[in-house]
């Protein structure tokens, strides 16, 4: 019978190499991470693994475009990674298209 839900953490116990031996293994769990709900433990472990979503990636990839555009067609590779940047983040970080116009703009709002 197919599983109707997604077992992250099973696929990822899949994709080992079956050790058991990892840090922590048989201790308490920390007080702070009873504090926490599941995704907020699961930012922090990935913050610390040095993790970043493909979104935050592209969106370094993005900044340092910008500062360095000096053409038209700069612009229009930006903007094509501004929109793949778009689908994949959370709406509440989209950024609008940059002109070339505006450019000294952009780099304002695009800073490292």
């Amino acid at each position: 019978m197919a599983n109707n839900y997604n077992d992250l953490i099973g696929e990822i116990l899949k994709n080992t190499d079956g050790s058991d031996d990892y840090e922590g293994k048989g201790k308490p769990l920390n007080k702070e991470y009873l504090k926490r709900d599941v995704f907020q433990n699961f930012q922090q472990i990935a913050k610390d693994a040095g993790y970043l979503p493909p979104w935050l990636k592209l969106q370094k990839e993005i900044t340092k475009l910008v500062q360095s555009a000096d053409t038209e067609l700069d612009v229009e590779l930006i903007n094509s990674k501004i929109i793949e940047h778009n689908k994949i983040c959370p709406p509440p970080m989209q950024r609008m298209p940059i002109s070339f116009h505006k450019l000294t703009r952009a780099r304002e709002i695009w800073q490292p």
